[in-house]
């Protein structure tokens, strides 16, 4: 009797699945981001560090959000396992194009589920995702920003210590 709720879960089979596949991206993300700050932290880019930092932390609230959304729907959320994270960079602009990338195939990611939980009148899923759609595209503005940034000021020396500190004003 207990299992009846588990049987009726108010989401879609093919979306929990979709949606653990992003729990384990956002959690790759968040390690990731962890990652990066500690090659900034390494080499005094103290602003980018605590960007960073702070990134690892919103992309770990990203997964929860969604670990915690599956099961209230009956589903079954998966830890993830994360492996292969990227510990070297060869500068603080390469850091930057790399979040940008990672933000970018966050955001198909997340607009392949909304578009599944169309097709599959999903409409539970698809509301949650709203708020996703619009977080994604102000984490990637964020990141076209900063890059600007080595565009306007350069990638060398005193250039490179303004662009961190004024990432740190942000």
């Amino acid at each position: 009797m207990k299992d009846i709720a588990r049987q009726q879960m108010s989401i879609k089979v093919e979306s929990m699945d979709m949606l653990n596949a992003q729990i384990q991206m956002e959690g790759k993300a968040s390690a990731s981001y962890l990652a990066m700050a500690s090659w900034c932290d390494q080499r005094g880019y103290n602003g980018s560090a605590d960007f960073m930092y702070a990134q690892a932390a919103e992309e770990r609230e990203h997964m929860m959000k969604i670990f915690k959304f599956v099961n209230d729907c009956g589903g079954n959320a998966q830890s993830p396992e994360i492996e292969n994270i990227n510990h070297d960079f060869s500068s603080l602009e390469e850091v930057y194009e790399t979040a940008l990338s990672q933000e970018i195939d966050v955001t198909k990611s997340i607009n392949r589920i909304v578009a599944s939980a169309k097709k599959n009148s999903d409409f539970g899923v698809e509301n949650f995702l709203q708020w996703f759609i619009t977080e994604q595209l102000e984490e990637e503005k964020t990141m076209r920003d900063i890059l600007d940034l080595f565009e306007l000021m350069g990638r060398d020396g005193i250039a490179l210590k303004l662009i961190d500190e004024r990432i740190s004003a942000e």
